[in-house]
């Protein structure tokens, strides 16, 4: 199956956007999204996701991921691929904490595309059978990308969510 994914950089921060999009790509491809789904993965700085996370979650500070969803079904456009939605990932944010956990950055990065990916499709942590769910889809994933599951117990606590 393929997927559109669309990453954008504006900001130029250095990072593997071809490994965000397989990230992306391969949650989608575990999860059996309807063939030709797409969303968007914007890197952006801290400023822009704190004033996202306070429109739209009432929460005054920056975060590592933001997920917006489209409208459920996926947005369907004739001619055009259904849209899931939109990963907005706080790049200076995601570096640090990267850095502060030990963990290599582009697993980090990635770990936040799979996870927002996740929630985009409908995935969510409120409830421990719902996180049990995700975090097992989450780790699936990461495992076929060759990253370390260790990566996911140090993000557990962190505030990123979706806004909608």
């Amino acid at each position: 199956m393929l997927f559109e994914i669309d990453v954008q950089n504006d900001l130029a921060y250095p990072v593997d956007g071809g490994r965000l999009s397989t990230a992306a790509q391969e949650t989608l491809r575990q999860q059996a999204a309807v063939n030709g789904a797409a969303l968007s993965i914007v890197l952006t700085d801290d400023e822009q996701v704190r004033g996202l996370n306070l429109q739209f979650r009432g929460i005054d500070s920056a975060t590592d991921v933001l997920s917006f969803p489209a409208d459920a079904p996926p947005v369907e456009i004739e001619g055009e691929p259904p849209y899931l939605g939109d990963l907005v990932i706080a790049f200076p944010y995601a570096s640090e904490q990267a850095a502060r956990e030990g963990h290599a950055l582009m697993d980090s990065l990635c770990l936040l595309v799979i996870h927002g990916t996740l929630h985009l499709l409908g995935f969510d942590h409120d409830t421990s059978e719902n996180r049990a769910e995700m975090w097992a889809a989450q780790e699936s994933v990461l495992r076929a990308l060759g990253i370390p599951t260790d990566i996911v117990p140090a993000l557990e606590s962190a505030s990123h969510d979706h806004p909608a």
